[in-house]
């Protein structure tokens, strides 16, 4: 569905932005892939790397709407991945936080409606589900705008849905890069918030695959949530170095024991599939849509009554040597 088309990135110099550039290139014949960020050298960077004819490298930012819509003009597809992330720095600076993550994820929808793409899927996560901080706040704001978008679309053939996934492997201020780091420096021992703390994981490549899958399976107003393993962070670091003593040091502020990516609130809008769950909004104006068939055909059904996707309770966990395989998976991206 991606050859001839023009895709644009949100924040596309970032790792997620580099993957999904990649696949597209090697799976597909877009006409032209927009990368769109505010960083000058992450643009200069990126385009020393990506020398293909259909890429296009726009300096921007999300809060500029005139700039974004520019930019935006003849994209058929839209992946907004720009976001501050950071929780200290969210906490630190919050309308800075705002202003990126949600002021910015409400100029994607006006620009994506003003130049009529035709689909837009916004990028989330499990921080955003019961959010206890404001970076996980901001996307849960985001998310309802992107879900709440289709019912402000009137008669244009366009659609919104989300991605909503858990902690990327060797993503840049993730765990496993700070773990690999402290053992290259000869470190005595490796720093653990909790034992008890578990986390989702998948690799930038399975993220990126996931978010490509999600356009062919959207009507429109969706939460796609992939089917991903938990593991201990405790197991994490001993994998990583098993001769290492653990040095627990304290939950930080905003920091969740556990992470949740489908409340039990939400499981009543929530339908499984073979390789995802799927939340459909819970207000829908004007539409009658079956949500437990996807737009490619794929059938769902409806979870039970109480159900709860968390890291803690997830029946997917990996053992040690199936958590270094995702690791060295993840580094060959």
């Amino acid at each position: 569905m991606f050859n001839g088309k023009t895709i644009l990135i949100t924040g596309g110099t970032g790792s997620f932005g580099k993957a999904f550039a990649k696949k597209l290139l090697a799976d597909y014949a877009p006409k032209r892939v927009v990368i769109y960020s505010r960083d000058e050298q992450k643009h200069y960077e990126m385009s020393r790397v990506f020398t293909h004819k259909a890429m296009r490298f726009f300096v921007g930012d999300v809060r500029d709407l005139p700039r974004l819509s520019r930019a935006m003009e003849g994209a058929d597809f839209c992946v907004h991945a720009a976001a501050m992330k950071h929780v200290p720095i969210a906490e630190y600076n919050p309308m800075e936080c705002v202003k990126t993550n949600i002021q910015g994820a409400q100029n994607v929808i006006d620009a994506a409606l003003l130049t009529g793409v035709k689909k837009t899927i916004a990028l989330s996560t499990d921080k955003a589900a019961s959010p206890i901080n404001l970076y996980g706040a901001t996307k849960l704001v985001s998310d309802k705008l992107f879900t709440a978008a289709n019912n402000i679309k009137g008669a244009r053939d366009t659609a919104f849905s989300v991605v909503r996934y858990g902690n990327v492997v060797g993503s840049k201020g993730s765990v496993v890069p700070l773990f690999k780091k402290l053992l290259a420096e000869g470190a005595k021992s490796l720093p653990i918030t909790d034992e008890r703390m578990t986390r989702f994981w998948i690799t930038l490549d399975q993220g990126a695959d996931f978010v490509l899958r999600s356009f062919e399976r959207m009507h429109g107003g969706e939460i796609f949530v992939p089917k991903i393993p938990s593991t201990k962070i405790v197991d994490l670091a001993k994998a990583i170095a098993p001769k290492l003593a653990i040095n627990t040091i304290g939950i930080r502020p905003g920091e969740k024991l556990h992470e949740l990516m489908i409340s039990v609130d939400d499981a009543r809008n929530t339908y499984e599939f073979d390789s995802y769950f799927l939340i459909r909004p819970s207000i829908n104006f004007g539409r009658e849509t079956d949500f437990s068939a996807a737009e490619n055909g794929e059938k769902g059904k409806l979870v039970s009554e109480g159900f709860e996707y968390a890291s803690d309770t997830n029946e997917w966990v990996l053992s040690a040597s199936e958590i270094m395989d995702l690791i060295a998976r993840s580094e060959l991206i």
